[in-house]
């Protein structure tokens, strides 16, 4: 259940179809389901406003099923499933779970997207092709949020007339998503451009000294650029959480 979902019951309760001891007794009901490798929370989109999103590496495919199927029980309309390699995405199907896969993403979407509903656009900006799984990720996550999304890829700082043919998107942008491996200088150049929050992700993109990502992590920590925020390393995923959460704020019309 999700915030959307209570409103439905919230709206049933008031044209007299469900009663209020039914409604306190369906979001009771829906607080945990415990399968006893999981106890998954199917109240948290009621607390949060975006229910339990599914981290696919470590689980086995009957897990993942399990738990998408306990979500569904609940009344959740999509789930998203993080994290999911192309071997356990076939194996989740055999499984008979029903699902889109997003390969580049590594990312499955059960259920049908939402129409977006924020305050503008999030743009997801890339350094480089070997950036675009962690793009990916970001991308798909905000949509699955209810956001506009528009892609830059390959913009980074060696050949930085790339970014600034995007000066438009992003002055219109609500949020972006900076995503950069090696140096990791690309958040502080588009922070220095926007009139919008950056989030910034490291990638661990990179030759010896990029250290798996924390040399990027580092420079974008010590950016000297304001407005810029820090998510860790190839956590495409938590960039756009908080990117969806600004974009639902009250800001910038579409």
């Amino acid at each position: 259940m999700d915030a959307s979902d209570l409103e439905t019951l919230a709206r049933a309760v008031a044209d007299g179809t469900m009663t209020p001891a039914q409604l306190v007794e369906r979001v009771h009901l829906d607080a945990v389901t415990d399968l006893g490798y999981a106890q998954v929370d199917t109240e948290r989109g009621v607390r949060t406003g975006v229910s339990e999103v599914i981290y696919g590496a470590g689980k086995t495919a009957a897990q993942i099923a399990g738990i998408v199927a306990a979500m569904r029980e609940a009344g959740q309309r999509r789930v998203l499933i993080t994290r999911l390699d192309a071997e356990k995405a076939e194996a989740l199907r055999q499984a008979g779970c029903d699902f889109a896969y997003h390969e580049v993403a590594r990312a499955g979407v059960v259920g049908e997207l939402p129409e977006p509903d924020g305050n503008g656009t999030i743009l997801v900006v890339t350094a480089g092709t070997s950036d675009v799984p962690v793009a990916e990720e970001a991308a798909l996550t905000a949509r699955f949020l209810g956001n506009r999304v528009e892609c830059v890829n390959d913009a980074g700082v060696a050949g930085i007339h790339r970014l600034l043919r995007h000066a438009e998107q992003i002055a219109r942008a609500q949020v972006i998503v900076a995503i950069a491996g090696m140096e990791g200088a690309l958040p502080s150049v588009v922070g220095g451009l926007a009139s919008c929050p950056v989030i910034a992700v490291p990638t661990s993109v990179g030759y010896g000294a990029n250290m798996g990502g924390l040399t990027a992590l580092l420079a974008m920590v010590n950016s000297c650029a304001s407005g810029v925020s820090v998510v860790n390393i190839d956590n495409g995923f938590g960039a756009a959480y908080q990117a969806s959460l600004i974009n639902h704020l009250p800001g910038k019309e579409a």
